[in-house]
Parts: structure tokens; sequence; C-alpha cells
């Protein structure tokens, strides 16, 4: 099916391109969404008495977003859920929670805009592309954690395995000067125990 694209798509072509296309890509996405029409006469006359207008209308909004980029890209936003010990999540992270995390900090940024190939399903940091106009994209970072101090902890650097190996040994650390006191403790009494007998000897 042919179609004439009204703006750049990404891998197929520019504004104004007429493109082969398979009529279910063309009539659930393309079509629907504005960025496209079919490669009529008709449709091909049309495009070009707007061709100036689709233009400077898309020279606008490129603008537009190229402002947000500059302050968009690069930035790291939390995300809490819950997992497991291992970092699984309970659940995933979808393209929905990545633009409400984004909204929250005060960027205008839709689920559509978000290119995710997979729900994100692990603690840590994820880079995640945002396509914020056809000729414009940038990439941020979701910091994926249990609380605001692990994220805080991952920000930093650290993975989850090396966060939960540190716990690890700080727990180890506990039970072992536990055993030292307890140790220390008994040996204590040995001492006190010790003189007593002693001076049952003498008075026997």
């Amino acid at each position: 099916m042919q179609v004439i694209l009204l703006e750049r798509v990404a891998k197929l072509g520019q504004m104004g391109e007429v493109v082969d296309v398979k009529p279910g890509y063309a009539r659930n996405f393309l079509l629907p969404q504005g960025k496209a029409l079919t490669a009529s006469q008709n449709n091909i006359a049309r495009f070009e008495d707007q061709k100036a207008q689709l233009e400077a209308r898309n020279l606008e909004t490129k603008k537009e977003a190229e402002a947000l980029a500059e302050k968009l890209d690069g930035q790291q936003f939390i995300v809490i859920r819950s997992a497991s010990d291992a970092g699984a999540l309970y659940g995933s992270v979808t393209p929905r929670d990545a633009a409400d995390a984004a909204t929250e900090e005060g960027f205008s940024v839709d689920k559509k805009q978000i290119a995710l190939l997979s729900p994100i399903k692990d603690l840590g940091l994820h880079s995640v592309v945002v396509k914020l106009h056809p000729e414009v994209e940038v990439q941020i970072k979701l910091n994926v954690a249990r609380s605001a101090e692990e994220a805080e902890l991952q920000a930093s650097g650290k993975s989850i395995q090396e966060l939960a190996a540190e716990e690890e040994a700080a727990a180890e650390f506990e039970i072992s000067e536990l055993f030292d006191d307890i140790g220390s403790a008994a040996s204590d009494d040995d001492d006190d125990a010790a003189p007593a007998a002693s001076d049952e000897e003498t008075n026997a």
C-alpha cells in the first residue's frame, strides 16, 4: 500500500515522500495518527497545497521539542517498586510509568513518546529513549528502586547486588560481634567463679 508521509517517520522516510507500507501498519498507525495519507492523486495534490503550512508547523514543533530536549536529556527519574531480594520486580515499569515520573518532575512527556523495547522488570538504572519529535530524541535514566534511600545509593553507582552483599556483610559482622560479647561475658563469669572455689579450698 502506498502512502504519502505528512512528517518524518523513522526507518520509513521524510515528509512528502510516497512510500510502500503494509496495509495493517498504515490503517492501524500511520493514518489514524495523522502521520500519512493514502497516496491517491487527490491526496498528493492536497499535500502539495498544504506543504508550506505542514513544513512551518513541523519546524515550530521541532523547535519546541529541541527546547525541551535541552532540559530533559540525561535527566534521571526515580520509580519506586516492590521487588525480590534478587532485584526482580513484582510487576514491571511501562512507558506510562516513565512518562508519569518525568511529568511529576515538571516535564511534559506522553507515554507514546517513550521508546521502551520491552517493559523493565529489574531494579537498577535503565536508559530509556524519549522521542519528542520525529527528528528529536533524547535519553533519560529511570532509577528503579524499592525506596528513596535505595535509589540514592543506586544513583551513586552501587548495584542492587552490591547493596545486598554489603547488608549481608553488615549482618554477619553484627552476629560475630554479638558472639564475641557472649564469649567475653562467659569468660568473665568463669573468672568470677574461680576465686570462690579457692576460698572454699582455703577454709577446708
